[in-house]
């Protein structure tokens, strides 16, 4: 799809989608957004939230970055989109869930595995973006000291992995942990299948991924 192709989709929006929903985008406009989930998920052009969940404008308010990767809460960092989106969601939206989505085929995991190729300086960000992701590798090439893993279940199981982590990281915001406390905010951990739009919600119970119509 080129510049072209855009165009004319969002052209073909303004004449038909926008006008079967003007009274929702209008709506939008005059009382603002009151979504009721966050969703962190990666930026990879395969992961569409909405469209997953078959969500309308309005019901989510969508953050995402490479690996969707959640750091740890550090006030000490100038300059944070990450964590930034968490605190406006959280406490100025008052969402009532936070959802971390992995996928499968996660090129950001894929790298925590080939950093080493990434020693040039015009990566220097994106290398240290992927040390978010070295703990669930570090994890799951121990796992597979016993199991031995294929590259391809390497990869699965640490983008899962990955997702717990982020999840355990969001606990470290203070607005974050003290919601969840309460019992207004639930954080969720899931896994999409790129291959089969399958969508795995993990279980703190059975400490795995399950699919979501049995959660």
């Amino acid at each position: 799809m080129n510049m072209s192709d855009l165009l004319d989709g969002a052209e073909s929006f303004q004449k038909n989608a926008f006008k079967k929903n003007k009274n929702r985008y209008l709506d939008l406009a005059k009382n603002g957004q009151h979504p009721k989930a966050l969703f962190i998920g990666c930026s990879d052009s395969r992961v569409v939230p909405n469209l997953m969940m078959n969500a309308n404008p309005g019901d989510l308010f969508v953050y995402r970055n490479i690996g969707n990767f959640v750091p740890p809460f550090d006030p000490k960092i100038e300059y944070h989109g990450t964590a930034a989106a968490i605190e406006y969601a959280v406490s100025h939206l008052k969402v009532s869930d936070i959802i971390v989505c992995g996928h499968s085929h996660c090129g950001a995991i894929k790298g925590v595995y080939e950093r080493e190729k990434l020693d040039h300086e015009s990566m220097a960000h994106l290398r240290k973006w992927l040390e978010l992701g070295v703990r669930a590798k570090d994890i799951v090439e121990k796992m597979s000291l016993k199991q031995h893993f294929s590259m391809d279940e390497k990869l699965e199981r640490t983008e899962q992995i990955s997702v717990i982590f982020s999840m355990q990281n969001l606990l470290t915001y203070p607005r974050v942990a003290a919601k969840v406390m309460d019992g207004t905010l639930s954080i969720n951990g899931w896994h999409y299948k790129i291959e089969t739009g399958e969508i795995f919600s993990y279980s703190e119970d059975e400490m795995k991924f399950l699919p979501i119509h049995n959660n």
